[in-house]
């Protein structure tokens, strides 16, 4: 299974126009943000708060690392898409290599693939809100990152992996990739802030278990920026910022806290592996 995902990575990073297009999402959002969007963001009740900028440049990348991890697995399983197309798992079925590790390394190559991107987001990240005059993460914030990085790439590969596998052409991979990045930027709240959405579309947020990965990923990176703007404000609005913005949910009245938000995420991504690999190696019957 090892050789099997070396393979799958070699295979979609030699491919630069497929690396190109699984980020594309992420560009999208970082243009309609340095044109118009942190404008918006960045209104007069904002703007009085110090240290406003810092503060939602780490709320955009909280987003933006969320953003990464689902559309590069999702780039990531267009090598098994191409595989089926060209008939070359027809190859991989008549050897006498097993089944269960054909379809680990579709995963696990694709679970890899999303991490390696979304660290390499998140560096570039830090080192551009450092120099637009915020501070370096500590140590044990890193950790918390990295660790949610794993997390949210574990999860989005077992979501992806569930709607890829019932794919077997191109076109339908692509106009799959278009769908789910035109509406990850909805439901992970990065267009709009949560709170600015009708109640319903709130609610559908809230249930997406992506977006508690975004949830985690703000409360991580957002913990200093928003101690140094809110300092000497009143603690409800902070609170009420938290919520307006997507840093934490509430169902009828209670706060989902972060390991409720864990729970949530490690959930979904054992409920849809069992249900990937089910549909996958019955497939290869």
């Amino acid at each position: 299974m090892i050789v099997f995902i070396e393979r799958n990575l070699k295979l979609f990073f030699r491919d630069r126009l497929a690396v190109f297009f699984s980020l594309l999402s992420v560009f999208i959002i970082i243009g309609l943000y340095a044109l118009f969007l942190g404008d918006v963001w960045m209104n007069d009740s904002m703007k009085d708060l110090k240290n406003a900028q810092t503060m939602m440049n780490s709320w955009l990348v909280s987003g933006l690392l969320t953003v990464t991890s689902m559309t590069t697995t999702m780039g990531a399983f267009g090598v098994m898409i191409d595989d089926k197309v060209q008939k070359i798992n027809k190859d991989f079925d008549s050897s006498p290599i097993k089944k269960s590790s054909i379809t680990g390394g579709y995963i696990g190559s694709s679970f890899l693939i999303g991490v390696i991107m979304a660290l390499i987001t998140a560096v570039v990240a830090e080192i551009y809100i450092v120099h637009s005059g915020g501070e370096w993460l500590t140590p044990i914030a890193c950790m918390k990152v990295f660790l949610l990085i794993l997390l949210t790439a574990l999860t989005n590969t077992s979501l992806v992996c569930f709607v890829v596998s019932f794919f077997k052409s191109h076109s339908a991979f692509s106009t799959a990739s278009t769908i789910l990045g035109t509406l990850i930027g909805f439901l992970t709240g990065i267009y709009l802030p949560v709170g600015t959405l009708p109640a319903s579309v709130q609610t559908v947020i809230k249930v997406f278990p992506v977006s508690h990965g975004a949830s985690l990923f703000r409360q991580v990176l957002m913990e200093v920026p928003m101690q140094n703007s809110f300092d000497g404000i009143p603690a409800i609005y902070l609170e009420e910022f938290k919520e307006y913005m997507g840093v934490t949910f509430r169902f009828g009245g209670h706060e989902v806290t972060p390991t409720a938000s864990i729970v949530i995420l490690l959930c979904t991504a054992v409920v849809f592996y069992s249900l990937s690999l089910f549909n996958m190696l019955r497939k290869h019957r």
